[in-house]
């Protein structure tokens, strides 16, 4: 798929996705996926069957580029739908996020949209639950509702080893009696709570949580307001941030730019955890100031490199504590 120029800007708080369809006896639904994760879209290929497969919607595999084997899901059969007869607009969306290519059938593509992630509106929870927590997002477009798949909740769903990984936190990195005060943002419920969990339990963080970035944002100024009327030092509220880039009013990469340009916050570590890092990618991160930048699912490895950006940043004087760190 041909790179855009959004690929290669930061901060703008927009994004493009492709959108498409999948069609269903009477039905016709509308969705969409980040650009950022589409390697290209293809016409229908020869699949061969796959043994023991967990779910009925991974139909088999087929061979793409560079002799890698991917496999082929048929999105309407996941999500529940039955699906109508492959015809001439039949597609394949090839995926790859967190180091993973994947085929998705659809009935049809549509075309790609430019959008400012501040029209994009949350899911409620009855749109979660009956869509899987598949749902991320919902766009009104041209008079049409399309849905943001979370595609990396599909393929965990598909294949657990994929999903967040739990691994105790190593003995030489705990620190007793030292608890650090985070701020998490993400609008996946499913991991925010794992994230939290993980974390807490460790008996080395804190864990605040926003449910967007604009949502983690407000939070922020909040704790920057309390700190500065309160006579506490900043640093004793808050310790470092953690955001997800894909979210709706506010993505990650702008929340980071906003933090940054605050002169009472710039000397707050910043973690990007995301499924969008990657090295043809991770300049958008680096532009906007991000100290770290870590792919998801690894959480052991977002905690321990966090745990050693807090204290390097807690070592330093100010003004060298706002220089991100090489991790």
């Amino acid at each position: 798929m041909a790179q855009t120029n959004i690929l290669l800007e930061s901060g703008t708080n927009e994004l493009e996705i492709v959108e498409f369809f999948l069609d269903e006896p009477g039905y016709r639904g509308h969705y969409g996926v980040n650009v950022a994760k589409v390697v290209e879209i293809i016409r229908m290929q020869p699949t061969t069957a796959m043994p023991q497969m967990r779910h009925d919607s991974v139909l088999g595999a087929f061979p793409h580029r560079d002799g890698k084997i991917v496999p082929l899901v048929d999105l309407a059969r996941y999500l529940g739908k039955k699906s109508a007869a492959a015809t001439e607009d039949t597609k394949i969306i090839v995926t790859e996020f967190n180091g993973i290519v994947t085929g998705f059938m659809v009935s049809g593509v549509t075309r790609i949209h430019r959008l400012s992630w501040g029209s994009i509106e949350e899911p409620g929870p009855f749109l979660q639950s009956m869509s899987r927590n598949s749902i991320t997002a919902v766009v009104r477009l041209e008079g049409r509702v399309v849905f943001i798949l979370d595609m990396e909740n599909v393929v965990a769903d598909l294949n657990p080893a994929l999903a967040i990984r739990f691994h105790k936190l190593p003995e030489e990195e705990m620190e007793a009696g030292q608890v650090y005060k985070v701020l998490h943002a993400d609008d996946s419920g499913n991991v925010r709570e794992l994230v939290r969990r993980f974390l807490e339990e460790s008996g080395q963080f804190q864990v605040i949580q926003a449910v967007s970035g604009e949502d983690a944002w407000t939070k922020l100024q909040e704790i920057r307001d309390a700190s500065l009327k309160g006579g506490i030092p900043l640093r004793q509220a808050l310790h470092a941030v953690i955001t997800d880039i894909e979210m709706p009013r506010m993505d990650g990469l702008t929340l980071c730019r906003h933090i940054k340009e605050d002169p009472a916050l710039k000397f707050l570590p910043v973690a990007l955890f995301s499924s969008l890092i990657s090295h043809s990618l991770e300049h958008k991160g680096a532009s906007v100031g991000a100290d770290a930048q870590f792919v998801k699912p690894d959480l052991q490895t977002l905690s321990v490199k966090l745990l050693q950006l807090i204290r390097s940043k807690q070592t330093l004087p100010e003004e060298e504590a706002r220089q991100p760190a090489n991790f």
